[in-house]
């Protein structure tokens, strides 16, 4: 038996290692965000998953397992307040200055944002003596103008993290191009990699949607503009260090396209087989002078004259030799007119 499949055969799902960590599913996904637990990409395709060997060295790390949940606790705006030692309020404006960086959100039946922050990382900045001045006292004048600005770090420092978190699970350099294409607007995506086949390839390995709302609900339109960035000098980082993650992704390899097409091209016996249009012939002209009687028809367009219209023919000559005696009735048919005739008609005074 190859190694490959011995390690394949010991890795185990991440619920399986949830359960084998004595962690909650949330629990669970903020160590694997934070690197406490190291996970191995499924070489069937199933996803991550985690080797005996890392279950086995997290569970002699001491204090096992309440040190593990310690450090991936995550709390709330209330309970982060009471763990720093100030209000609610002031606890919001520190987040919103980016001093206290959050680790997850999630949307409560209200579709309203909650943010998380690990209560280990509140502890070390209540427990800095440089950070005093800002548990205590009046903001400084320069960040209360910020704040009335709207200033809000909080979604950036989110995607800062997550982008980090996601850039550690992959060594493709397609699949980390990938990464940071997904946190910028399709359209700088587009000026940045013209290729269409590129961008293509960069959505298929496109990481997947942070939210489990349904497509297009409102929950994960909310999502949707939590994770992609929004202010011009992040949008401008993020377009820069996509361009250089593309160039070293063709390096490596340049991106899938299909493949040439394979119609035979046409032949000169082939196109000499071409049916041809059949050309009408063109119809002649009627001499100048030709009565309709004897106006010669089009090749294919004779008719045989009805009884109707011989008995016309015959009454029309009766009536020209008795208008005209002294004229032939082939000199009258040869008249200007085949009914009448104009130019014997008298003039209106």
């Amino acid at each position: 038996m190859s190694g490959t499949t011995i390690t394949q055969s010991a890795a185990l799902s991440l619920s399986r290692a949830a359960r084998e960590l004595e962690l909650r599913r949330g629990e669970f996904g903020l160590a694997l965000h934070l690197g406490c637990v190291r996970s191995v990409p499924d070489e069937g395709g199933g996803g991550r998953r985690i080797t005996r060997e890392e279950i086995d060295r997290v569970r002699a790390e001491p204090g096992f397992p309440e040190v593990l949940r310690e450090r991936v606790k995550a709390v709330g705006t209330t309970e982060g307040a009471a763990l720093m030692g100030v209000t609610t309020t002031r606890f919001t404006r520190l987040a919103r200055l980016g001093l206290v960086a959050p680790v997850k959100f999630y949307l409560n039946r209200y579709r309203v944002v909650v943010w998380l922050y690990l209560a280990e990382e509140l502890r070390q900045f209540a427990t800095d003596e440089q950070n005093a001045p800002l548990l205590s006292g009046r903001t400084p004048e320069g960040l209360r103008d910020q704040l009335h600005e709207g200033l809000d770090l909080r979604p950036r420092n989110w995607r800062g993290r997550h982008m980090g978190f996601l850039l550690r699970q992959t060594e493709d350099p397609w699949a980390r191009a990938a990464v940071v294409a997904s946190l910028l607007d399709p359209v700088h995506v587009a000026e940045i990699v013209e290729d269409p086949y590129e961008r293509a390839h960069l959505n298929r390995l496109r990481p997947a949607p942070v939210s489990q709302a349904a497509p297009d609900s409102p929950g994960a339109r909310i999502a949707e503009r939590i994770t992609t960035a929004d202010d011009p000098d992040e949008i401008g980082w993020l377009r820069s260090d996509l361009g250089q993650s593309v160039l070293e992704a063709r390096e490596s390899r340049p991106a899938p396209r299909p493949a040439p097409s394979t119609a035979p091209a046409l032949t000169s016996a082939s196109s000499a087989v071409r049916p041809t249009r059949a050309v009408r012939p063109a119809a002649r002209k009627t001499p100048v002078g030709t009565s309709c009687a004897t106006r010669e028809r089009p090749a294919g367009a004779d008719v045989p004259l009805t009884p109707q219209g011989a008995a016309r023919s015959r009454r029309l000559l009766t009536w020209l030799r008795r208008r005209s005696p002294d004229e032939s009735a082939y000199s009258a048919l040869n008249s200007p007119s085949c009914t009448t005739e104009t130019s014997r008609r008298p003039s209106r005074s």
